[in-house]
């Protein structure tokens, strides 16, 4: 486990939700403070509040942004870079797991439970790791 992946679950444990424990694990290498990090991600947890695309996985596709944008100076340009990364992060995420929907990882729709939150955001940030830091 990753100093940054032990971050990531330290802050899970303290209260933060799965994408906001993989966002602010990673932060301060991607350009941005913390508190902010934490109230953008704020949403995103349990998979947007809806059960939906998993928030750890979320999480890496906000950090895949920062990294491929190019900013508010240069709109349009990098969106379809940005697409194809978070694209690769989801199938990385599926793969892996068989889902990306928080509700299928969790059990809901099947009662099989595929992944714990801990789970997903040690696979998120070994993603981090791999697509957005290499």
């Amino acid at each position: 486990m990753t100093e940054r992946e032990e971050r990531a679950q330290r802050l899970h444990d303290s209260g933060y939700n799965c994408a906001q424990a993989v966002v602010c694990a990673y932060c301060d290498r991607f350009g941005l403070d913390e508190n902010t990090a934490f109230k953008m991600a704020e949403g995103f947890g349990l998979g947007m509040g809806l059960m939906e695309v998993c928030g750890a996985l979320t999480g890496a596709f906000m950090l895949a942004g920062c990294k491929q944008s190019k900013g508010c100076s240069h709109p349009g340009e990098t969106k379809a870079q940005t697409y194809k990364l978070t694209k690769a992060l989801a199938a990385a995420f599926e793969e892996k797991n068989g889902t990306y929907l928080c509700r299928e990882l969790k059990g809901v729709t099947d009662g099989t439970v595929r992944r714990s939150c801990p789970g997903c955001i040690s696979d998120a940030c070994q993603l981090i790791e791999e697509y957005l830091l290499k």
